[in-house]
């Protein structure tokens, strides 16, 4: 039998209200953001052992996630980057993982569903 050691965990559709943009109307009244969170690992221990502490508390990711959506940015940028710095901090042997930060129906001077920008981050870069 061949099964592979490495797979992916992601944490999707995490949403938000939050303070994030570069009018004062977004810093005053808020928007829906989105967060989408993957990391790829190695599964081979938590697979055969079936341990919380052999494998990514995604539930540790999110409460990283929210702490960062909680301070105010002016960029999707900032706001992306210091995510992936927390979760750099917290997982320093995370070998490569992706933060997509999405902000809801943008002020573009028309309709768009999302602006979104996608950094990515881990020891393996």
């Amino acid at each position: 039998m061949c099964i592979s050691d490495i797979g992916t965990i992601e944490l999707l559709g995490m949403e938000f209200l939050a303070y994030h943009g570069c009018l004062d109307s977004e810093k005053e009244l808020g928007g829906d953001f989105v967060v989408d969170f993957r990391a790829k690992l190695d599964f081979g221990k938590a697979a055969k052992e079936d341990s919380l502490a052999d494998t990514l508390d995604y539930s540790k990711v999110y409460e990283l996630v929210a702490a960062e959506m909680s301070q105010r940015s002016d960029l999707l940028e900032n706001v992306a980057w210091r995510i992936c710095r927390a979760i750099s901090e917290a997982f320093p042997e995370l070998p490569e993982f992706e933060v997509s930060v999405a902000k809801k129906h943008p002020p573009v001077g028309g309709e768009a569903e999302l602006a979104r920008v996608v950094m990515k981050g881990g020891c393996r870069l």
